[in-house]
């Protein structure tokens, strides 16, 4: 009888304990995300790694992981964890994006493009496609093909309508094919959003005097 009672006390104990550990365990698993909000990118990366080795596949560790290694400008290993977790869920939007910027910022440009394009043919409903837009319009640039950039720059800033620095982009991509009193829209546009933009600025005066 009193082993028994020992035992179902011993039980209990073991409950207590757990349950009063679970929040914490909780909060230990958002902890890379609230470091990468905080812009601690060598703590996140740590965290996610620890993660990682306790769960290979936990997208979600993934996910921060790359994006805290993007931050922090390891390209070539975001990459690297970023087509492992590829591997592991083909179709997660996050690591389809995030293996398009470390591309893109490698000059992998033609790979960046697929994942990109990858990224949008499967975001879901809600899902915003402004960042993958962006880079796409990047890309387009660098190849000289500013029609494309145009396009893909226009619906960039449709999603994201707030980011000067994307309107000075469009206001570029639109000047490259002349189409000045277009371009000189999008440059005051991102001059409204912020009035010290030099390169806005600078294209401003330049449409401006094509267009006299």
């Amino acid at each position: 009888m009193k082993n028994k009672i020992k035992a179902i006390f011993i039980a209990f104990v073991t409950f207590c304990i757990f349950t009063q550990a679970l929040p914490v365990f909780a909060q230990a698993k958002q902890d890379a995300l609230k470091l990468y909000r905080e812009k601690k990118y060598t703590e996140a990366i740590a965290v996610c790694e620890a993660e990682l080795a306790e769960n290979p596949s936990n997208i979600d560790s993934y996910a921060v992981l790359c994006w805290s290694l993007v931050k922090n400008k390891q390209y070539a290993e975001a990459e690297q964890r970023g087509l492992a977790a590829n591997r592991i869920k083909p179709y997660d939007g996050r690591i389809l994006e995030i293996i398009g910027e470390a591309k893109f910022y490698q000059g992998k440009n033609i790979g960046a493009m697929q994942f990109f394009q990858d990224y949008i043919a499967n975001a879901t409903k809600g899902t915003s496609t402004g960042i993958a837009y962006y880079f796409m319009g990047e890309i387009y640039i660098k190849q000289a093909k500013y029609q494309h950039a145009d396009i893909s720059l226009s619906m960039a800033v449709r999603e994201e309508p707030l980011l000067d620095y994307w309107w000075m982009r469009l206001g570029y991509a639109r000047e490259k094919t002349s189409s000045y009193e277009s371009a000189l829209k999008a440059y005051n546009k991102a001059l409204e959003l912020n009035p010290s933009q030099a390169d806005a600025l600078r294209g401003k005066a330049r449409c401006t005097a094509e267009l006299q």
